[in-house]
């Protein structure tokens, strides 16, 4: 699996930009990856050392949608912890 494959893209969200504060950085990830193939894939992207990585597997669940119900998809989050001195942009 390719790196960009495996980091989707990075979560903004209030939480997530608190994380920062921490040298944390959250990621929607592949659902096929693991820790390490994450580690690997975030290092190879951003040119930094991680330290930790955290994964969140969030299941499938329906929502109502007017009078039909929607299923949203399975998603992975991962907490990536980078090792002090190293930082990552996600300005916007």
């Amino acid at each position: 699996m390719d790196a960009y494959d495996i980091v989707k893209y990075p979560l903004v969200t209030e939480k997530s930009t608190e994380l920062g504060a921490h040298n944390q950085y959250v990621f929607e990830v592949s659902t096929q990856a693991n820790k390490v193939q994450i580690a690997k894939a975030v290092s190879e992207i951003f040119k930094v050392e991680v330290a930790k990585v955290c994964t969140i597997n969030l299941k499938a669940e329906g929502r109502p949608f007017g009078s039909r119900a929607r299923k949203r998809k399975a998603r992975k989050k991962a907490i990536v912890t980078l090792k002090a001195g190293h930082q990552i942009d996600l300005a916007i």
